[in-house]
């Protein structure tokens, strides 16, 4: 029973989960297009892909027909063509909760980093200058933050903002009574008392290049944008023309629309932006849960065990 992961490694335990139950499993490079999945797929016959680094498109569905589950190796789903998945009784699961505490600790790390300016004065410093007489760095403290999206990721998010001490509010229809946080009662009512805007939805039609030119104006002046969900959800080219512009005081992206993005990417230079490549998820325990939660379902399905229905994905 061949397994495909499209990555170039698996966690340890998730791959012994995998082999004891008779799979084999088979590696890709960094990064695969979806020709290249496809291409492998139909060269491997696989009857699960352990999806992480690369698209699993109709093609690949088609090459493989053997194939009985797409696991993701993580919470997003946006890489699975999820509708062709379902229309040809392929399972897709994720694992949901198995990097909250790292993708929250980045969006934190990154707004902290820009507040203080952290990349500009260590640059500095390193040349051989000291402080200028107009440095200065932001407190965090007292800021307000806005969360887009408010699900598992948002909710520690607000925790840890809290605990620095700053007001949170979130935009989210979905927001559930028990995260005790203040509802926004709409998108751009959030958008007008952020100091700080932090992304925290999937990558959906109705996401899409959600926040442009008009909800970045909508933020205060000297604002900041924070993105460690999926690069699809800005509009690029709005954003740099507001950070152009001075209106916003910076951005934090651990994530691009494109991935990775050009070597000419304005916003990978961009003296007010802070670039991360797509590793907020990326910590030991985070690739362990990842990979763990993943092989159970494949697992499961190769034994014909149900799978946990809250790791399910529908169209």
């Amino acid at each position: 029973m061949d397994v495909i992961m499209t990555a170039p490694r698996l966690a340890p335990a998730a791959a012994r989960l995998i082999e004891a139950a008779g799979g084999r499993l088979h590696y890709m490079a960094p990064f695969p297009s979806a020709a290249e999945v496809a291409a492998f797929a139909a060269k491997v016959q696989p009857v699960a892909i352990l999806s992480r680094q690369g698209p699993v498109t109709a093609a690949a569905m088609d090459a493989a027909p053997g194939l009985r589950i797409v696991a993701r190796h993580g919470v997003g789903v946006d890489d699975v063509d999820i509708a062709e998945a379902q229309r040809r009784g392929v399972l897709v699961t994720r694992a949901p909760g198995s990097n909250t505490q790292a993708v929250a600790e980045h969006a934190i790390a990154l707004l902290l980093a820009l507040a203080k300016d952290l990349p500009l004065l260590s640059a500095e410093v390193a040349g051989g200058a000291w402080r200028k007489a107009e440095t200065k760095v932001r407190d965090v403290a007292g800021l307000r933050l806005g969360l887009v999206g408010c699900g598992a990721i948002g909710q520690a998010v607000a925790r840890l903002a809290t605990a620095f001490g700053m007001s949170v509010a979130a935009y989210d229809p979905g927001l559930p009574e028990e995260a005790a946080i203040e509802a926004a009662a709409s998108l751009h009512a959030l958008l007008a008392r952020s100091d700080v805007l932090s992304l925290h939805l999937p990558l959906l039609p109705a996401t899409r290049r959600l926040i442009g030119a008009a909800e970045l104006a909508a933020l205060p002046p000297g604002a900041f944008v924070l993105n460690t969900a999926r690069g699809g959800l800005i509009d690029e080219a709005a954003l740099l023309a507001t950070l152009e512009a001075g209106h916003l005081a910076g951005a934090g992206l651990d994530v691009f629309e494109d991935e990775p993005p050009p070597a000419d990417h304005p916003l990978r230079r961009h003296p007010r932006v802070i670039c991360t490549p797509h590793v907020a998820g990326v910590t030991d325990n985070s690739l362990v849960n990842m990979g763990v939660m993943a092989a159970e379902c494949i697992v499961a399905v190769l034994r014909g065990d149900p799978v946990p229905p809250e790791r399910l994905v529908r169209a």
